[in-house]
C-alpha cells in the first residue's frame, strides 16, 4: 500500500511540476508578444518530456478603438499563417522521397528532366542539379523577377555567379527544381504535396495553393508600424514561399522529418550534412555568424559551441515571419509563426528561454543580414 501511495504521489508531483513548467512557458511567450507588438503568434515546442502548443492573439490590433488585451489558447489550429520559406523544407522532403524511390537523381542535370528556355545562359543552366539547388549553390539571385507578378512565369533567368561556386540563397532555383519535379511526376506540385505530405501527415489546412477555407481562416499581415496589410493571396503554387499552414500541422511535418521513418537514416544524413563550405550570406562583411553557418539540403545548420549541430530554417514574407529550430543532441524542437514584420524580433528571447541559453544563437544575426 505504501509503495502504491508513493507512486501516486510521484505521479502527482510530476504532473504538478509539468503544469508549472507549462504555465511558465505560456507566461514568457505572452511577454515576448507584448514586448514586440506582434498581433498574432502560434508556437509549438517539444522536448523529451513535454509538448506545448500555444496561440496568442493581441486583439488590440483588430480593433483600435477598444482595448481587449491578449487572448491565449492551447488550441489555435484554425488560424492560418504564411509559412514563407519554410515552404522549401517541405519541398526538399518531397524531393528526397522521390530520390529514395529512384524517381530523381540528386546529381543528374535538371535540363534532362525539364526545359531551360527561360535561362539566358543555357550552358550554365545545364550544370544545375537538385543537390546544388537544395544546397543553395545555384549561382542565381533570390528572384530574377517578382514571383507574384503576372510576368514572372516567362521572365528571363540570369546567373549572378558560376554554378556551385559559392552559397547564394535562391527561391528562383527552388522554383526551377519544382518545375523539374512536376515534369517527372506529370502533376502540379499541389497534388504531389497532398499525396506525399499533407494527407499522410494529417495536415488538412496546409497548402501551396489558396484553399477555400483560407477565406475565413487566413490571418492578415501587419507591418512594423502595426498597420494591417491584408492576406496577400498567391497567384500560383510556389514551393519557395507560398505554403500556408499553422504551427500544429507544421510541427507534425517536422516531427516526421526529424523523428519519423519515412526518410531513411542514410537520406537524412545527406539532408543534414553541413559539408565543408560555409553558408556565408554577406561575403564582404566578415560576420561572426557566418563562421559557424552551413547548409544541408534546404536546411540551415549552425555549429553551436554549447548545443552542437542546430538544424533550422526561417521564413520571411515581409509581414509574415516564421522559424523552426531542432537540436538533435537535446531532442528539442521549436516552431513559430507570426503575422508581423516584427516577428523575428523575438528570436533571441525564444532561444534563451526554450534552450536555456542566454548567449544568442548565430541564427538571429544571420537572418538579420538577409
Amino acid at each position: 500500500m505504501k509503495r502504491i501511495f508513493f507512486l501516486l504521489l510521484c505521479t502527482y508531483l510530476a504532473g504538478f511540476q509539468l503544469n508549472a513548467q507549462t504555465n511558465a512557458m505560456e507566461s514568457n511567450i505572452v511577454s515576448f508578444v507584448k514586448d514586440t507588438q506582434i498581433p498574432q503568434l502560434q508556437l509549438s515546442y517539444k522536448d523529451k518530456t513535454q509538448q506545448l502548443d500555444i496561440g496568442i492573439l493581441n486583439e488590440n490590433f483588430l480593433d483600435k478603438n477598444e482595448t481587449k488585451g491578449l487572448v491565449v489558447s492551447n488550441d489555435d489550429s484554425t488560424s492560418i499563417f504564411q509559412a514563407a520559406s519554410l515552404s522549401k523544407v517541405v519541398f526538399a522532403y518531397i524531393v528526397l522521397r522521390m530520390y529514395e524511390r529512384g524517381e530523381i537523381d540528386l546529381d543528374k542535370p535538371l535540363y534532362l528532366y525539364t526545359n531551360i528556355d527561360r535561362f539566358t545562359d543555357k550552358e550554365m543552366a545545364k550544370k544545375l542539379t537538385a543537390r546544388i539547388i537544395l544546397k543553395h549553390r545555384s549561382g542565381l539571385r533570390n528572384w530574377c523577377a517578382s514571383p507574384s507578378s503576372e510576368a514572372w512565369p516567362t521572365s528571363p533567368i540570369n546567373f549572378s555567379s558560376p554554378v556551385d561556386s559559392c552559397f547564394g540563397y535562391s527561391g528562383e532555383a527552388i522554383a526551377f527544381l519544382q518545375r523539374a519535379v512536376e515534369a517527372i511526376k506529370g502533376e502540379p506540385i499541389q497534388k504531389i504535396a497532398e499525396k506525399e505530405v499533407f494527407i499522410p501527415l494529417n495536415m488538412p489546412h496546409t497548402s501551396y495553393e489558396w484553399l477555400n477555407c483560407y477565406d475565413s481562416l487566413a490571418v492578415c499581415g501587419f507591418n512594423s508600424k502595426g498597420e494591417n496589410r491584408g492576406r496577400r493571396e498567391s497567384l500560383r503554387a510556389n514551393t519557395a514561399y507560398t505554403l500556408r499552414t499553422n504551427a500544429q500541422e507544421y510541427a507534425r511535418f517536422l516531427d516526421e522529418l526529424f523523428y519519423g521513418k519515412t526518410l531513411s537514416k542514410s537520406t537524412k544524413k545527406i539532408m543534414f550534412d553541413p559539408g565543408k563550405e560555409r553558408a556565408i550570406a554577406e561575403p564582404d562583411e566578415n560576420r561572426d555568424c557566418d563562421k559557424v553557418m552551413y547548409w544541408g539540403l534546404s536546411i540551415g545548420i549552425e555549429k553551436n559551441a554549447k548545443h552542437g549541430k542546430v538544424l533550422w530554417h526561417w521564413g520571411d514574407n515581409g509581414n509574415f515571419k516564421a522559424l523552426f529550430i531542432y537540436i538533435p543532441k537535446e531532442h528539442k524542437r521549436l516552431v513559430y509563426f507570426t503575422n508581423s514584420a516584427n516577428g523575428h524580433d523575438i528570436i533571441d528571447k525564444v532561444t534563451a528561454f526554450f534552450f536555456n541559453d542566454p548567449v544568442p544563437f548565430a541564427i538571429s544575426s544571420w537572418i538579420v543580414g538577409q
